[in-house]
């Protein structure tokens, strides 16, 4: 897959590098660092999921301001900047609708703020490995100091020729990473930040806190988050779970923050974010969109749909793969409120009635 990389400006001005790769289902991925749009697409980190994404989704992903092919030299790394470039990408990435959202660790807070500031922008979110709460607001003095601590190494070391301050980072990233990923990683956080920005930016997680918003986020989430996270407490994972008024967990057994492509936490990890987003989410808001808010292709797919015309048969005559064709016929079911083909051409047909 080719991946065409664009800039948005956020409301501060600070460019923003974006990307986007796969069709279907549109799903945002609010950033996290350190991470690279380019050098992402070859590391045995992350390309796993980037590519597990791009071949279900319409996968906009992009990289943290400070960090990547974003601006690296800024001033401003407060929270509600975060939420404004989140804001700006999908503003740029042109996303009809409601929008699903993937928050990994730091993004989390941001996709909970989003949805609770626009309620009727986000039809879903998935977190993983997320948080309320950062390191200097969850009342633990000794994960505090040690976090403190490690930012405060990372700023004076990171870009020594010598690894080993990335790798206090790395090794609590990626623990049970073999020596291929742990080398990658330790270049990715070479090439994506200065070691200035490297100790702001994790300095920048310790006030994160978004408690009082959690129950104003109404749409469905899930909460995934590996048990033995040397990064973000396990707890924090479940506190998400149990204060979100729409929420389900998913426990995964490894040490990793970043789940890594060998573990079976992976495979568990795609079987669950698939059958969460396959299934529609029946809020309170019903048919809100209406068949206004289908897009031309599909309005065309439903009327197909009508006609009792299988995915196979309407990737013929439209001349798309059956996969887009799927993508297409559950987005127009998410904009409708249904969960079925049969749920689809009922609702159409009571529209006609009106």
């Amino acid at each position: 897959m080719k991946q065409r990389i664009r800039y948005a400006r956020s409301a501060d001005g600070t460019a923003i590098g974006w990307a986007s790769l796969g069709e279907g289902l549109p799903l945002v991925k609010t950033s996290n660092c350190p991470t690279h749009l380019e050098y992402d697409l070859q590391s045995p980190v992350w390309s796993h999921w980037v590519n597990f994404f791009a071949d279900h989704f319409q996968f906009v992903r992009y990289d943290e301001r400070g960090c990547g092919l974003s601006d690296r030299e800024v001033e401003d790394l407060t929270f509600d900047r975060w939420v404004e470039d989140l804001e700006a990408v999908i503003d740029a990435a042109g996303i009809e609708g409601p929008v699903n959202l993937l928050g990994v660790s730091k993004g989390a807070a941001t996709a909970i703020a989003y949805a609770a500031r626009y309620p009727d922008r986000v039809s879903r979110i998935i977190i993983y490995g997320g948080y309320a709460q950062g390191w200097g607001a969850r009342g633990d003095p000794r994960g505090a100091k040690l976090a403190k601590s490690i930012a405060e190494l990372v700023a004076l070391g990171w870009e020594m020729e010598n690894p080993v301050f990335r790798e206090l980072v790395t090794r609590r990233y990626i623990p049970g990473g073999s020596e291929e990923q742990v080398d990658w990683y330790n270049d990715l956080c070479l090439r994506t930040m200065t070691a200035e920005m490297a100790g702001r930016l994790l300095e920048s997680r310790a006030d994160v806190d978004v408690c009082h918003l959690l129950s104003r986020v109404a749409v469905p989430v899930l909460v995934i988050h590996p048990n033995r996270d040397e990064v973000i407490p396990f707890k924090e994972g479940r506190m998400l779970a149990s204060e979100l008024p729409n929420a389900e967990f998913v426990e995964l057994e490894t040490n990793n923050h970043i789940v890594l492509k060998h573990e079976g936490a992976w495979v568990r990890f795609k079987e669950a974010v698939l059958d969460f987003m396959e299934r529609s989410p029946m809020t309170s808001r019903g048919h809100a969109h209406g068949l206004g808010g289908l897009s031309r292709r599909e309005n065309e797919i439903l009327s197909l749909i009508c006609e009792a015309k299988s995915n196979p048969e309407i990737a013929a005559v439209l001349s798309l793969s059956e996969r887009t064709v799927r993508n297409h016929a559950s987005n127009l079911f998410r904009k409708l409120g249904v969960r079925s083909r049969t749920e689809a051409i009922l609702y159409l047909h009571s529209t006609m009635r009106r």
